[in-house]
């Protein structure tokens, strides 16, 4: 006699995003700290039984919407960093304009990563589980030939901070110089010229 298949149950794609959907909001603006899973369900208008039904933790579902702000984040590095067929100031070029279009459309990302990051490092080291892709990028190597004396890690911190700080900063810079928003994202405009220049003053600078 056959044995009968066990039948799986159908999972609802449209749910399963709905509920994620809910979670990036909810933990966006509460954090993973203070988010309930009933607050995302709440968020989501379904019941408490059905999130637990698709995610079986808030930990697990965090873990979600974290690597894919993380690979959001990443994605527009590491192809430029690994790029062959480009120097190193059409490197600094490339990251300095991505990232800054990257953050204007997704303001809140670099806050939450970094606050997120800062709270659960934990949660951040089992996520991010590559090594050495900074060491062994094409950036470096290129960095390393035209100026042996710098710290690739400085130099990319120092890359990253100029762009991300302002958006990390913005409420509190709109306040206290009162720049509207249109002035911002002028400013914003103006720093994918200014941060190649000021990275080639850098480089050129002993």
């Amino acid at each position: 006699m056959a044995k009968k298949e066990k039948i799986k149950p159908v999972v609802d794609v449209s749910t399963e995003e709905k509920i994620k959907q809910a979670a990036r909001k909810v933990f966006t603006q509460k954090g993973y700290a203070a988010t309930r899973t009933r607050d995302i369900a709440e968020e989501a208008d379904i019941n408490l039984a059905l999130l637990n039904y698709y995610f079986r933790s808030k930990e697990k579902l965090f873990e979600i919407i974290m690597l894919e702000k993380l690979q959001k984040f990443f994605s527009v590095l590491l192809p430029i960093i690994n790029d062959t067929a480009t120097t190193l100031e059409n490197k600094v070029e490339g990251i300095a304009s991505s990232y800054i279009d990257l953050l204007t459309a997704n303001a809140d990302l670099p806050l939450f990563i970094l606050s997120e990051v800062r709270n659960n490092p934990e949660i951040f080291i089992k996520i991010a589980q590559r090594k050495n892709f900074l060491q062994e990028s094409v950036l470096v190597k290129q960095l390393q030939g035209k100026r042996a004396d710098i710290n690739p890690l400085q130099f990319l911190m120092s890359l990253l901070a100029m762009c991300i700080f302002p958006f990390v900063m913005k409420p509190v810079l709109q306040r206290m110089a009162d720049v509207a928003e249109n002035d911002f994202q002028r400013m914003m405009l103006e720093r994918k010229m200014l941060i190649p220049a000021w990275t080639k003053a850098m480089l050129k600078a002993k």
